[in-house]
């Protein structure tokens, strides 16, 4: 079978205009598989973000207006027609960053169905009586109402995923959206612009602009956005909270992680072992946030264990991600490369054991951004291997011998975004479940990111929530009405 590679023309959208360059100037695009350029992609500037802030500021008041049943019926519009483009999104994810083919085809089916739910919140939302005492006494009650205009700005590792996560939400609240994708990965959002358009949303409701940070600063930056919802790392995050500190600015933020896998000794320890050394090294070459990249072991499997994850990473098949056969493909860039290699390098000076992986990839894969999946055992919990997100096929193993130690051990962090339990003592994965530091748990397998379980962190991995009813309240703020 011949696959497509051609590259598709990217535009900066503005209301109706499709804008072939910006003030930003342009980004190189890089084939992570080669190493080579492949499309110049235009990138908004100051003016292209003033000028799409003020079109979704315009569009606000007839969006705000519109019927709840219109809002949800286009937004059931756009999850069909995403469905329908399940292979040309597929197509574009893989040339976006390098996730295998059918890896990114299985963010399809996950986006029309974030998509679907917050389409049915829609004419969901409402306020609440908050008294009515009667004979020349007061009647209380809450308004739920949008914001106004929501400055989006998404990473580079899941760009259809991310936009779904954020943009049928806020616009099933009501609000508008200006959406920064990064320059890195701009070609899943370009269709699902035209998607949007496609759909019959009113032109200005939906505005994306590929651009560097700087048109990120400007976004948040703007005094008529109202609210940011941003995923990405925590330095940027940083910025972003000063920024909307001059403003007294909410943001959700959606940040980095460095999840810990507690696997207990009466676990299956077979399924165990497959599942988290995949989610670990495969998934998008350990390129997502809340990966299970810190792996807790009891002792008395220990060995067992290292022994069994081992064996799965060195048959995880590393290649071409247009390949059906591949399932982890390259690294996003040069930067990450050297970057990981670097952590490689310094997690054996200080003791871990590396039991396999550790290196670039050579032979016909030696001019892309490829790594071997690469597994650590008797990693300190200290150590900057176990503290320190790495954001690649990296995986590192600790021994524990006690649940307290093990949620003690988990618990030391810093971030605080996910944590995975193995056991078959429901007792205990209640238990443990509590006593996790985490903004979810999932116990024994269960799916990351299902759409009806709120998603989102605590500590350097950020605050704020996407899924379930509390993501649809990140974008409705309440009014107090009192009559006396």
């Amino acid at each position: 079978m011949t696959v497509d590679t051609s590259r598709p023309a990217v535009h900066l959208r503005i209301g109706a205009e499709r804008l072939t360059s910006g003030s930003g100037g342009t980004h190189q695009h890089l084939d992570p598989t080669t190493g080579r350029p492949d499309a110049e992609i235009p990138l908004a500037g100051r003016a292209e973000v003033d000028s799409a802030v003020e079109t979704a500021h315009q569009a606000f008041g007839g969006w705000r207006g519109t019927p709840p049943a219109e809002r949800r019926r286009l937004l059931l519009r756009l999850a069909d027609l995403i469905e329908a483009n399940t292979d040309e999104f597929a197509r574009r994810g893989t040339l976006d960053n390098g996730t295998p083919l059918m890896v990114s085809g299985g963010f399809v089916p996950m986006s029309a169905e974030w998509t679907r739910y917050y389409a049915g919140w829609a004419d969901k939302t409402s306020g609440d009586l908050t008294a009515s005492f009667g004979n020349g006494g007061e009647l209380g009650y809450t308004l739920a109402q949008p914001y106004g205009v929501i400055g989006v700005i998404i990473t580079w590792n899941g760009p259809l995923i991310s936009l779904a996560m954020k943009i049928p939400a806020a616009l099933a609240a009501g609000n508008t959206v200006v959406v920064k994708p990064s320059e890195l990965t701009p070609f899943c959002a370009e269709l699902f612009a035209d998607l949007v358009e496609e759909a019959g949303f009113p032109a200005g409701v939906v505005n994306i602009l590929p651009g560097a940070p700087e048109a990120g600063a400007a976004l948040v930056e703007h005094p008529l956005v109202q609210k940011v919802t941003f995923t990405g790392g925590p330095d940027t995050a940083r910025k972003i909270l000063v920024a909307c500190a001059e403003q007294m600015k909410p943001a959700v933020l959606e940040l980095g992680g460095k999840s810990a896998n507690l696997i207990f000794e009466d676990a299956d320890i077979a399924t165990a072992c497959t599942h988290g050394t995949f989610m670990s090294l495969a998934t998008l070459s350990g390129q997502g946030c809340a990966l299970p990249t810190r792996m807790l072991v009891q002792r008395s499997v220990y060995e067992q264990v290292v022994t069994t994850v081992t064996e799965v990473a060195k048959n995880i098949t590393v290649g071409d991600p247009f390949d059906p056969a591949t399932v982890s493909g390259p690294v996003i860039n040069q930067a990450a490369l050297d970057r990981i290699l670097a952590v490689i390098e310094q997690a054996k000076v200080d003791g871990a054991r590396l039991v396999t992986g550790g290196a670039r990839l050579d032979g016909p894969l030696a001019d892309g951004y490829f790594l071997e999946p690469t597994v650590f055992a008797d990693v300190d919990p200290d150590s900057a291997l176990a503290q320190n997100e790495v954001f690649g096929p990296v995986l590192a193993i600790t021994p524990f011998d006690t649940e307290e130690e093990a949620v003690q051990i988990a618990n030391n962090s810093r971030y605080g975004l996910s944590a995975y339990v193995q056991t078959n003592d429901l007792r205990r994965a209640h238990r443990v479940a509590e006593a996790l530091t985490s903004g979810e748990v999932l116990v024994n397998g269960a799916a990351n990111l299902a759409v009806h379980r709120p998603f989102g962190g605590t500590g350097i991995s950020g605050f704020g929530k996407e899924g379930g009813r509390q993501g649809i309240e990140e974008f409705l703020r309440v009014k107090s009405v009192g009559i006396a």
